[in-house]
C-alpha cells in the first residue's frame, strides 16, 4: 500500500489564515475561494487536512476560543471582581482594535449573517459566547463571597449586562469604532456597578 504524499503546507499557518478569513467575513460570508486563496492551498488539500467548510470553521473556532478563554481567565484573576472586569473589558478593547487582526470578535462576527442553513454554527457561536457570561457570573459570585461585591448584587444579571455590553462593543468595533470611543464606553459602563 502506497503512503500518501506528505503535506506541502504548514497546518498551523493555514489554519491561522482560515481563522482570519472567518473572523473577517463570518461563517457564511467566507467562500471556499476566499479560504483557498488565503490558506495558499487547493480545495482537495483543505478537505483532506480539515474536512469540509464547517469542520474547518469549527477547528479554527476552537483555536480562537482556546486563546480567548486563556485571555479571559488571566484578566478575571485580579484581586477584586470590579478590577477583574475592568482589566477584562480594557483587554477586550485592546484586542478587538489590534491592527494585526480583523476588528471585533469572531464569536460575534461569525454569526451576524447566518441563515437557516448555518443554524448549527449560529447555535455553536451563541453557546461559546454564553461561556464568557458564565465566567463573568462565577467571578461575580466569588466577589460576593469575598466581600468585594455587594451581597445584593445579582451575579447572573450583572454577568448578562456586561457580556451584552462586550458583545455590542465587538459589533461597534467591526463597524469602525475607535479605541478611544470604546474606552469611553468601558468607563461609562462602570456607572452600573452595584454600590
Amino acid at each position: 500500500m502506497r503512503a500518501g504524499r506528505p503535506r506541502q503546507f504548514d497546518m498551523d499557518e493555514a489554519l491561522d489564515q482560515a481563522l482570519h478569513v472567518f473572523w473577517e467575513k463570518g461563517y457564511e460570508g467566507a467562500s471556499m475561494p476566499d479560504l483557498t486563496r488565503a490558506m495558499g492551498i487547493n480545495r482537495p488539500s483543505i478537505y483532506a487536512a480539515f474536512g469540509n467548510k464547517e469542520k474547518l470553521f469549527r477547528t479554527a473556532l476552537n483555536r480562537y476560543t482556546d486563546k480567548a478563554v486563556r485571555f479571559a481567565e488571566e484578566q478575571l484573576n485580579a484581586p477584586t471582581a470590579r478590577a477583574s472586569l475592568e482589566r477584562f473589558m480594557r483587554g477586550v478593547v485592546e484586542a478587538s482594535t489590534d491592527p494585526k487582526h480583523p476588528r471585533g470578535c469572531l464569536l460575534v462576527q461569525g454569526a451576524l449573517a447566518c441563515g437557516e442553513g448555518a443554524e448549527p454554527i449560529r447555535k455553536e457561536l451563541a453557546a461559546r459566547r454564553g461561556h464568557m457570561e458564565v465566567m463573568l457570573r462565577k467571578r461575580f459570585e466569588r466577589g460576593k463571597k469575598d466581600g468585594d461585591l455587594v451581597k445584593t448584587a445579582d451575579a447572573a444579571v450583572l454577568a448578562r449586562f456586561f457580556a451584552t455590553l462586550i458583545q455590542g462593543m465587538a459589533v461597534q468595533t467591526a463597524g469602525g469604532a475607535t479605541r478611544r470611543q470604546l474606552e469611553a464606553i468601558v468607563a461609562t459602563a462602570f456607572n452600573a456597578w452595584p454600590q
